[in-house]
């Protein structure tokens, strides 16, 4: 039997590509809001400082359970507005209203104790940036050829990094340079992260119409026809249960990945619940309790000024991707950024002056860049392209369970091994960053 003729998938422009994953822009700044002040939200709400990791337990567990069956239906699925473009918008309206109602959890203390209202807010935001998230990985490996996807994986990760700045920044600004309140009475959200939410909320749905609007979709008739997209010789089964089945069956190259990934994200976890309290603790000397003085109000926009940097950074490090992978390969540039990270957030134990914790943050933003573009443009090369989706979202396995196993034992190991003092749960991501970098050392693709 005579086979059609395959023909080389297009190379698309840079706009095409930006129009493509602008809507990462608006998922960042909603993300970035949510991970520099969720911990300052719920200990408003009366969390102990040992119990953060708890909470922010429902992120991995909310991507653990939603992504790959996102990607297995992402894959599978075709409508009037295409395969991966009703999922990302979908969780982006979700994501927007939760946004909206996590900073106001306390005027709805008539149903519920305001601390499981912003808890269960969390859950639904975290589990519609799941759903918004995995798609737009899959949409790289779907619209560009194999030679533009470690471009188009930079691009993400520059709109990632902008988003996040925006966000970032967003509560300090505002009441820096807008007069909005940063301090609330005892159990109440300052003014000025209720308005930043209310801002990531509308930012986030605009930028995915941006995407939705712009951006064309290749049909499943029209992808067959790609050279790149191989047939597979093998029957494979169509149930909802090939799923165990295909993570049994993953490419040795994704194991590997697997374990970078593992020590890298158990870092960024302890990064992102952490700092606030460690900043509060360690460089303004505030007590574990204390929640509701201008102190802490500076230690949480001092987090989200920083975290804005280490975007910042992780934004124009984004651009230099490309020619290091030239330059040095893949591997060898995810292991550089890593190890930098990790001697920058081991550093922060011996700082005492705040202006001097822009330096590791620097170092955090290098790491940032590439953990969000590197390991997705190699698994990119060695996954089955129809089943594109699927894998990309397994591979979130890999960020979901280290983020698990520090949520369990976090609270334990700031509360007994720790004694409460957070700042070194932050030495302990930087000791699994050194770790994460070691492991790149097994990764046998490029």
């Amino acid at each position: 039997m005579q086979k059609t003729a395959k023909r080389s998938k297009p190379r698309l422009t840079r706009t095409q590509i930006f129009n493509m994953s602008f809507g990462f822009f608006g998922i960042q700044f909603g993300f970035a809001l949510q991970t520099g002040n969720a911990s300052r939200i719920l200990q408003t709400f009366g969390a102990d400082v040992e119990h953060l990791s708890l909470f922010w337990l429902v992120a991995p567990l909310s991507g653990m359970l939603i992504q790959p069956i996102i990607g297995y239906f992402s894959d599978r699925t075709w409508t009037r507005l295409g395969r991966r473009r009703p999922f990302f918008l979908g969780g982006a309206l979700v994501a927007a209203a939760a946004l909206a109602l996590i900073p106001n959890a306390s005027v709805l203390t008539l149903l519920l104790p305001p601390l499981l209202i912003g808890a269960g807010m969390l859950m639904i935001m975290d589990v519609a940036f799941n759903v918004s998230m995995e798609p737009f990985r899959a949409l790289v490996a779907d619209n560009l050829p194999k030679e533009q996807h470690g471009y188009g994986y930079a691009v993400q990760t520059f709109l990632i990094g902008a988003g996040a700045i925006v966000g970032s920044f967003l509560p300090y600004v505002l009441s820096q340079y807008f007069g909005v309140s940063k301090v609330a009475g005892q159990g109440h959200v300052p003014d000025n992260v209720i308005w930043s939410f209310y801002a990531g909320a509308i930012v986030l749905v605009l930028s995915l119409l941006w995407t939705v609007i712009t951006t064309k979709e290749y049909t499943p008739e029209e992808l067959k026809s790609f050279d790149e997209n191989e047939e597979e010789t093998e029957t494979h089964s169509h149930s909802f249960t090939s799923i165990f089945k295909d993570f049994r069956n993953m490419p040795k190259a994704m194991k590997q990945l697997g374990l970078v990934q593992f020590f890298s994200w158990f870092a960024l976890f302890s990064m992102w619940v952490f700092t606030t309290p460690a900043i509060a603790q360690h460089i303004y000397h505030l007590s574990p309790t204390d929640t509701s003085s201008v102190g802490y109000a500076d230690a949480g926009n001092l987090t989200g000024v920083l975290f804005g940097v280490y975007n910042l950074v992780a934004t124009i490090f984004a651009l230099l991707l490309p020619r290091l992978y030239h330059a040095i390969g893949k591997k060898k540039t995810h292991m550089l950024a890593l190890g930098i990270s990790g001697i920058g957030l081991i550093s922060i134990l011996f700082i005492q002056d705040p202006n001097l914790l822009y330096i590791p943050m620097i170092a955090v933003g290098i790491a940032w860049a590439s953990i969000l573009a590197t390991p997705y443009s190699i698994l990119s090369g060695v996954v089955p392209v129809k089943k594109m989706g699927l894998y990309m979202g397994l591979f979130n396995l890999f960020i979901t369970l280290p983020q698990l196993v520090n949520g369990v034992i976090g609270s334990l190991l700031v509360k007994y091994v720790f004694q409460h003092q957070a700042v070194y749960c932050l030495t302990m991501a930087g000791i699994f960053m050194l770790l994460a970098a070691v492991s790149t050392l097994t990764v046998k693709a490029e």
